[in-house]
């Protein structure tokens, strides 16, 4: 990555959307943003906010997140990284991956797939920090977990589709719980990077 010239300039992350305006121009899922908005209000805690707050001041000033709105991983996600970036006041822009597939592609999850949210940080002048991408690694584990339940709960050949509307509740309940990992991981990750 350092080798390489990134597609984010200053002028084309300051053209971002804000989360509010962001908001404001989805066209599905306004309920679920407003659902994990209310279930991330308390995924903070003061030591947290202490924590971010002088990332903030190390080097994470600004935030970038790819995402769409018909994600779940988005609309679960979304709302803790606007909680983390306005309770350590880091500046944060939001960019559809698909109409900004080169910025997708800067990320890619293991090298191939386009996966979302992706949360990039970087410096004040824009110098790349460090990235977590789409979900803590508890939501792929129980993801699997789920899925390998209702499979063995159906019958044997049932589509795939319909294994996962199955698993789909199950996985529902857990997000909250994935709100919190996703501030711990991206916490480990900035302190890994910023050596704070």
């Amino acid at each position: 990555m350092a080798e390489q010239t990134s597609v984010v300039t200053p002028e084309r992350y300051a053209s971002g959307f804000t989360y509010s305006d962001y908001i404001a121009q989805i066209k599905v899922n306004h309920d679920k943003f407003q659902e994990y908005t209310e279930t991330s209000t308390d995924v903070l805690n003061a030591d947290d906010v202490a924590f971010f707050t002088k990332a903030a001041q190390s080097g994470a000033a600004k935030m970038l997140v790819v995402g769409e709105d018909w994600c779940p991983d988005v609309y679960r996600g979304l709302p803790v990284f606007t909680r983390i970036a306005k309770a350590a006041g880091i500046e944060l822009r939001v960019f559809p991956r698909d109409e900004n597939l080169d910025i997708a592609d800067e990320f890619l999850n293991r090298g191939e797939f386009r996966s979302i949210p992706t949360v990039i940080f970087y410096t004040a002048a824009g110098v790349y920090q460090c990235h977590w991408i789409e979900k803590p690694a508890i939501g792929y584990q129980e993801t699997e977990q789920f899925i390998e339940e209702a499979r063995k709960e159906l019958p044997a050949g049932t589509e795939e589709a319909e294994v996962r509307k199955v698993s789909r509740p199950r996985l529902v309940e857990r997000y909250p719980a994935w709100q919190r990992a996703t501030v711990e991981e991206i916490r480990a990750m900035l302190a890994d990077k910023l050596g704070i």
